[in-house]
């Protein structure tokens, strides 16, 4: 682990396993922290906040995250291959939204906002005390101690962005990552001890087996913001829990996204936005794991669906042809299965897969698969399944489309497909959520805000909306 400024085992000597997913076997042990160790986390958090100029010293905190950016850059592809052993996640997926993208703007964006960003705004002159003008301005300020609590599915990329934004804007930080997936989190803290000057304290690493041992960050007075990112029922827990303390949250939750095919679209091209749920075995917050295809073309855009589908390329993650490996445990394997006795018990039609693969003994993997004639109100439609299970949903015209996508406690993505631009952004514009594609294009990037509507979340990832939720808000007046 790395807690004030020093690389150190868990005090009470107890470590655990990091297990590959798509072998089943133990790859390594890592330093299993305990509350103890996080409170030691937290303390050092809240005096190189207190205590030293990292708060105010933009230039300082540029520099450092420059010299980290290049210590990354220096190992990027040990983190490649460290990426595929403990997340499962296939060779080609480290070449965009698990490693390369990340890596390439996560750190710089933030970083090269330090200079462009309005840290003071000076408002317009008003009468003040006894009829005499005062100057007036606003000032953003860092937050204070920020607890940063991590997923195991992009465990780099959502790393790399909470700390970016939080380090930048001149906060401290504790992270603690998923047990499941530590060691990015444990080389970062290692790099950041080697290769830059960030002060001791600034930036803490604490592992653990014990989920509850990251619950601390909720409780401790001394940490002022928690970002999350990570299942609803958790983030729900998080609110609870920070609560006393009257906690600032940033929630990235769940999703059960729609992408809405029109009758206009073409279906050759909408349809296979299906495959999506084959990405990284489906194990992703915004994939689309509902397709709503028009009654009219639904036989149709089902037959190339299924033929598409039957040949999605998975198994070792190692292989540059492998679109899907492994789910990212046995646990998280049969919950995906328990989905699918569902779907199957409920009514829906089984088309494609539903099992274990029988050429794929060892692992932890899932076979694509598909669903049809769903009804939005069954429980493949309307819970997070977070594996490669599709859910195909017929509709009857624009209204109705519309009508299904919102029916959701979620709203963190959505997409649609038409020939009519002009009929795209009106569904665009009617689907409750906080991201929509609009015939393919693409609403990810360092300067978007990445974030849901209901209960997929609450604030922003990244862009400036993302900077600014780890910043005070600070209203100045003198006599001018």
């Amino acid at each position: 682990m790395f807690i004030d400024g020093k690389l150190v085992e868990a005090q009470s000597g107890k470590t655990f396993e990091n297990i590959n997913p798509a072998t089943e076997q133990l790859i390594g042990l890592v330093a299993d922290g305990s509350k103890p160790d996080m409170q030691l986390a937290i303390e050092a958090a809240r005096r190189a906040f207190d205590e030293t100029d990292w708060s105010t010293d933009r230039a300082f905190r540029k520099r450092c995250l420059e010299q980290l950016q290049a210590a990354l850059e220096c190992e990027r592809e040990e983190i490649r291959e460290e990426l595929i052993l403990e997340v499962g996640c296939p060779r080609m997926t480290t070449q965009g939204p698990q490693l390369d993208g990340p890596l390439d703007w996560a750190l710089k964006y933030p970083a090269n906002l330090i200079d462009e960003f309005p840290w003071e705004t000076k408002m317009a002159d008003a009468p003040g005390q006894g009829g005499a003008m005062s100057t007036r301005q606003i000032w953003k300020e860092p937050v204070g101690v920020v607890g940063a609590i991590v997923p195991w599915n992009f465990p780099l990329e959502v790393t790399l962005n909470k700390v970016g934004q939080a380090l930048a804007t001149g906060n401290t930080m504790v992270l603690k990552p998923a047990p499941d997936t530590p060691w990015n989190a444990t080389r970062l803290g290692r790099l950041v001890a080697e290769n830059t000057d960030i002060p001791a304290g600034v930036f803490n690493v604490v592992t653990s087996s014990d989920h509850l041992v990251g619950e601390e960050l909720t409780v401790s007075p001394l940490v002022d913001v928690i970002s999350f990112t990570g299942s609803t029922s958790v983030g729900k827990r998080i609110m609870e829990k920070g609560s006393s303390t009257v906690k600032r949250l940033f929630l990235e939750l769940g999703g059960k996204s729609a992408t809405v095919v029109l009758d206009d679209a073409d279906l050759s091209m909408a349809v296979l936005a299906g495959l999506g749920v084959c990405f990284h075995a489906g194990q992703g917050c915004g994939i689309m794991t509902r397709l709503l295809l028009p009654r009219s073309r639904y036989d149709e855009g089902v037959k190339i669906l299924e033929a598409a589908m039957s040949n999605v390329p998975y198994g070792d993650p190692q292989r540059p042809d492998v679109m899907m490996g492994p789910v990212i445990s046995a646990k998280q394997r049969e919950r995906i299965l328990g989905y699918v006795e569902k779907g199957v018990s409920e009514g829906a039609n089984l088309v494609l897969g539903g099992g274990r693969p029988e050429h794929l003994p060892k692992g932890f993997y899932v076979e694509p698969t598909l669903f049809t004639e769903v009804d939005n109100s069954m429980t493949i439609a309307q819970e997070e399944i977070f594996g490669p299970v599709l859910a195909v949903i017929p509709f009857e015209d624009d209204d109705d489309a519309i009508r299904i996508a919102n029916d959701s406690i979620y709203g963190l993505a959505g997409s649609v497909f038409s020939r009519s631009l002009d009929r795209a952004l009106a569904v665009a514009r009617g689907v409750r959520a906080g991201m929509m594609s609009v015939n393919g294009g693409a609403c990810h990037g360092q300067d978007l805000p990445f974030g849901g509507f209901k209960y997929s979340g609450i604030g922003r990832q990244n862009g400036v909306a993302g900077f600014e939720q780890y910043l005070e808000t600070k209203a100045v007046a003198w006599p001018s």
